[in-house]
């Protein structure tokens, strides 16, 4: 299909609000639309407005934003799941963020800790059965260098004070014991989530070493924030900041932890990969410490290079000089990629659907291969978001926020699309209907994607996906129904 018009783009947004406005109005007669187009004019697009009232999509909670993607990263920390066993469960070892330790001994993440709540729970409250379970946990995993408490929705509705058994754990164990009100139904959206998240380091870790001048610092420190590693995505970004001579003194929080946050506030630099999920720590330093904070993106040659040279100047021409000698290293690497890989996947059209920082910086490495992003959105993003997600969009291109699977289909089944990008909810849907699909909340249990070395695994994976003969011979079930029924009507 060729491009879409901006009347065309236009013209199927409003088809999807109308069918969802018509069963709504009486619940909300001021609806706007959730989703945009980009135009020439960048002040005269706005961003998508989401929140409609009664309407289910695949967003997360609150609790997913601070246990799934914050906390439970962090390796050497004990998180606890403080309501009923189903949520710890669902978020226990789910993103893949990979970790260097022994699990059960200095590292814990893909343990499910959880307080199991009951109905006689709901009744008589969790607290001592909160400080019993710490007491438990300590037994067990004394070399744990501290523990969390992710408060799942009952929490909030019968009131048990957390901080309280928090507060008083923390002296007798002399540890950290965090207590996180992340209730799932505090926010619309795992947004807040992270926000809450961000707010509990604040408030119980990050001032933990303002007085400790034992760790010995240099002009060259850095802390990579935001950085989940997913597949061993911050172990690739590592691989370059290092390269440049920097020093990487914090990771997190991704294979992650207690020390590497305390010691965060002694870097010079604050580079942030995730900026929908950790900007708010980050702005913090920056107010507290004097630390200047920079968003990067390592996706695709293009962008590498432009984020080092961005990185490297803010040191002196060591680095810089640095930089360039880690761009030219790995230019022979990537041209030899795009040349095995473009001429397969050049003018292949992309749909995204994502959250976190995919949307928008995925874009980059995808035209590094000479495809085209044609639709884009998220499922969790703020106004900031869409204003940086504009600049790399074409005109007319689609974008939406929170959009529900009527809308989704929709916009697929009239741009016709050779890929989609998206998550896990989605994946079995567009399948079926023979669209290739990859899982880009995961990387579809592949990956690191980062770096030049992901650029590699990124790109053979989209050649992977795309030019799979399988979808030659796939006709979504629906659609077979109908054709056997024309068949017995014709015989």
């Amino acid at each position: 299909m060729t491009e879409m018009t901006r009347d065309e783009t236009q013209a199927l947004i409003w088809k999807c609000l109308k069918r969802i406005q018509i069963k709504r109005v009486k619940i909300a007669p001021n609806i706007w639309p959730s989703m945009t187009q980009k135009s020439n004019n960048p002040r005269s697009a706005s961003p998508p407005t989401a929140n409609l009232p009664g309407v289910m999509t695949v967003r997360g909670c609150a609790y997913a934003g601070s246990k799934g993607v914050v906390w439970g990263p962090i390796k050497d920390m004990v998180h606890i799941s403080h309501g009923p066993v189903g949520c710890g469960q669902y978020s226990r070892a789910g993103r893949r963020n990979y970790y260097v330790g022994h699990t059960g001994i200095n590292t814990f993440g893909t343990m499910n800790f959880t307080s199991d709540f009951q109905e006689k729970d709901i009744v008589f409250g969790g607290d001592k059965k909160l400080a019993k379970l710490i007491d438990e946990i300590e037994q067990l995993f004394p070399l744990s260098k501290g523990l969390s408490v992710q408060s799942e929705c009952p929490i909030g509705l019968i009131g048990d004070d957390i901080e309280a058994v928090s507060k008083k754990k923390s002296k007798e164990l002399d540890k950290p014991v965090v207590p996180v009100r992340c209730e799932g139904f505090r926010g619309v959206s795992q947004s807040l989530g992270h926000h809450i998240a961000n707010d509990a380091i604040r408030d119980w870790v990050i001032g933990n070493r303002d007085g400790d001048d034992s760790f010995p610092t240099t002009p060259y420190d850095v802390a990579v924030i935001g950085d989940y590693n997913i597949g061993g995505d911050a172990w690739a970004s590592r691989i370059l900041l290092e390269e440049m001579g920097l020093r990487v003194v914090a990771q997190w929080s991704g294979d992650g932890t207690l020390a590497e946050m305390e010691l965060t506030p002694k870097v010079k630099l604050n580079l942030i990969h995730c900026y929908r999920s950790m900007n708010y720590i980050s702005r913090h330093m920056e107010e507290k410490y004097g630390i200047p904070w920079m968003e990067y993106n390592f996706f695709g040659p293009t962008k590498i290079a432009e984020s080092l040279r961005k990185i490297a100047a803010f040191f002196d021409e060591t680095i810089q000089a640095n930089a360039e000698k880690v761009i030219a290293k790995y230019e022979a690497e990537y041209s030899a990629i795009i040349a095995k890989y473009r001429p397969r996947l050049e003018g292949k059209r992309v749909m995204l659907y994502v959250g976190g920082l995919r949307p928008r910086h995925v874009i980059g490495a995808y035209e590094d291969l000479g495809m085209e992003v044609v639709g884009t959105g998220y499922e969790f993003a703020h106004n900031d978001d869409y204003d940086r997600t504009m600049k790399e969009m074409g005109n007319a291109t689609l974008l939406y926020d929170d959009v529900t699977g009527y809308e989704f289909e929709e916009f697929v089944k009239k741009i016709k699309p050779d890929l989609i990008g998206s998550g896990i909810k989605e994946k079995y849907i567009f399948q079926k209907m023979g669209v290739p699909f990859r899982q880009m909340h995961s990387w579809d249990y592949s990956g690191p994607y980062h770096g030049y070395d992901g650029f590699a695994i990124f790109a053979r994976d989209m050649d992977m996906t795309i030019n799979n003969p399988c979808w030659k011979s796939m006709q979504a079930p629906w659609l077979k129904a109908a054709d056997s029924e024309s068949q017995t009507l014709a015989a």
